[in-house]
């Protein structure tokens, strides 16, 4: 996809982080937006800044990227608006913090609904107007923990692995299909946004040291710059876009150690993460 002007854009997670800057970056470009968020208020501030950037048509909705029949009416909305889609951008994401042994089935099912669903549902019910653009372009936003695994991470790192293998059979089967749709799949590293402060987590951890960790110890890159990296990614259609020097990084040394990476990185975890609170009758 070589310019992004009056190209209908669709970004879910809209109403902060990257989906905001996505959303005025692209608005900047001259793109019109389908903005969704559960957030009504973080919503409404993107689409202040998005009309102030000079996106020339605006569409929003409060959505739960979890809910497969919102999903579906949502898309049935916004192509009724706008009559083409040419990109998607599923984004909308939450993060949930814990060891495996300690995580709940409740919290668990909540994260997949919406890091691993949400994209399932937003790819299946936008694909087919991508198909019909003649010029789709469907990006997937996974993590740098969709290319490694961190202890205390299992449950995000399993919907963040799923994305990325979710979405590279996706554009496997649309390159034998011949359809003329391109798929991105974005890991980002360490970006200042709030995922960290409005994350989950398990009864033994303790969600302010949590946060402050990733804020001040992995969080470097602003959203803004992630965005553009994301959108030249796009233009020049990209299958994989990594977002940060961590994520180029750690990208590498897992490659360069293949499965021992697991080994270093519990010993490096052991002694930086935030302790965790003892086990109810240990």
């Amino acid at each position: 996809m070589k310019q992004l002007r009056d190209k209908v854009v669709v970004i879910t997670g809209a109403g902060s982080g990257i989906g905001r800057a996505l959303a005025v970056e692209l608005a900047g470009r001259g793109a019109r937006l389908a903005l969704s968020d559960i957030d009504e208020d973080g919503l409404t501030a993107t689409l202040d800044a998005a009309l102030a950037a000079g996106a020339p048509d605006v569409h929003t909705a409060r959505l739960d990227v979890a809910d497969r029949q919102a999903f579906s009416s949502y898309a049935t909305e916004v192509v009724a608006h706008f009559g083409v889609v040419n990109v998607v951008v599923n984004n909308a994401g939450v993060a949930l913090a814990g060891d495996a042994l300690d995580l709940t089935y409740e919290d668990m099912e909540w994260i997949v609904g919406i890091n691993f669903w949400g994209v399932v549902h937003g790819t299946k019910e936008f694909l087919p107007h991508l198909i019909a653009s003649g010029d789709g372009h469907l990006v997937n936003l996974s993590s740098l923990f969709g290319l490694l695994a961190m202890p205390g991470q299992s449950a995000y790192n399993a919907t963040k692995f799923a994305v990325r293998g979710f979405s590279e059979a996706v554009r496997e089967e649309l390159l034998v299909a011949g359809h003329p749709v391109g798929v991105t799949v974005v890991h980002p590293g360490g970006i200042k946004t709030a995922i960290a402060r409005n994350a989950r987590v398990s009864a033994r951890e303790d969600q302010a040291a949590t946060a402050k960790f990733f804020d001040e110890k992995l969080a470097s890159m602003t959203p803004e710059r992630a965005a553009q990296i994301i959108v030249r990614g796009i233009e020049r259609d990209r299958a994989r876009v990594l977002v940060g020097l961590d994520a180029h990084a750690l990208h590498h040394f897992q490659k360069l150690l293949g499965s021992r990476y697991e080994d270093v990185v519990a010993r490096i975890a052991k002694r930086v993460l935030p302790a965790k609170r003892s086990r109810a009758g240990a």
